[in-house]
């Protein structure tokens, strides 16, 4: 199906989240404003300590600034901030992102053609090298059934280059924090993100509790947005390692069927410790570290946890064991999975 203008129906909010990010606003707030006509700009900050607020106030005065008082990380900082934005539709742009001429009409029309569609995400492809997807949501985001999140066109650590593959419109199992579009009154009847997450898995644990509410999320691959990644926490930061272990399983422990919870845990809690050994043997003493602190944080946020878990949570896994598939069978596109 093809999407080529929209309806002026709903408004739209484009909201970057700011930590310290001055560098990211020189290079591409001009472009977000010259490519999102119709939209309104917000900043949230996130008592940045550089002169962001300052450059914004010099350089892009009708930029909107909502300040929270300390860093709240992805999760609450966009909870707080949002609160503020009044429009019918977000769209949660990272700061290192770069925008093209037109990405915001096709989104919007597919919001309009669908009312139980409650999430949105572009094309994702890599700043640094405009002929691949990028890592965070690539052409659409999937689960599988040990609870490993992958995309079209990024498995685990391989990349493919776009040619065209996926430049359809796809109904998703998660929509990617980097860009992602989601109706207001459904981003808010799910309370927001989980504020516990701090960053990392966030977007997903959202859009499932979305789809077990009966919501679509959806891929559209008619827009296109350049992700430089990294931009806010260093991928070499042994606190990324943390708070990717502990939130996946934050996840499972909340959404799984009742049927899987027990066996997925006691897998992903086996497969954790080769993830570890593999750390060791490579240098990586750190990052062991960091998956160990991960599992006692889980074990402290358990009773919490399973508390937030609802009766009647469907299965919606696509491809199953793809850590396997990946690692042991070398099938590292999208399309060679099963």
């Amino acid at each position: 199906m093809e999407i080529h203008k929209r309806n002026r129906l709903q408004t739209l909010a484009i909201v970057i989240l700011n930590y310290n990010g001055i560098s990211w606003f020189a290079k591409f707030l001009q472009g977000i404003i010259n490519y999102s006509p119709g939209s309104v700009i917000y900043v949230i900050d996130n008592a940045s300590t550089d002169d962001s607020l300052d450059y914004l106030a010099k350089n892009f005065p009708s930029v909107r600034v909502v300040r929270n008082h300390q860093n709240l990380g992805y999760a609450g900082g966009y909870n707080n901030g949002l609160k503020f934005v009044p429009e019918d539709i977000y769209c949660l742009l990272n700061s290192d992102v770069e925008v093209t001429e037109g990405w915001t009409f096709p989104i919007l029309s597919l919001f309009e053609r669908e009312e139980t569609i409650a999430a949105i995400q572009p094309k994702i492809l890599g700043y640094k090298n405009k002929e691949k997807f990028e890592f965070a949501g690539a052409g659409g985001g999937f689960i599988d059934n040990l609870g490993y999140p992958f995309c079209r066109g990024r498995v685990f650590f391989s990349l493919e280059e776009d040619k065209g593959q996926y430049d359809d419109i796809q109904e998703v199992f998660w929509a990617t924090g980097a860009c992602l579009f989601i109706r207001r009154k459904d981003f808010w009847e799910q309370g927001g993100f989980d504020p516990v997450f701090f960053a990392h898995m966030e977007e997903i644990d959202l859009c499932w509790r979305l789809k077990n509410a009966g919501k679509k999320i959806y891929y559209c691959g008619q827009s296109t947005v350049y992700h430089v990644g990294g931009g806010t926490l260093n991928p070499h930061d042994p606190h990324k390692t943390f708070l990717n272990f502990r939130n996946n399983h934050l996840m499972l422990i909340k959404n799984l069927p009742s049927d899987k919870i027990f066996q997925v845990m006691f897998f992903r809690l086996i497969l954790d410790g080769f993830s570890g050994i593999d750390f060791i043997f490579s240098g990586g003493w750190k990052y062991c570290w960091a998956i160990i602190r991960a599992h006692f944080a889980v074990y402290k946020l358990l009773p919490e946890y399973l508390k937030k878990r609802k009766a009647g949570i469907p299965d919606y896994f696509d491809k199953k064991y793809v850590v396997f598939q990946y690692f042991l069978r070398k099938r590292t596109k999208y399309t060679d999975l099963n």
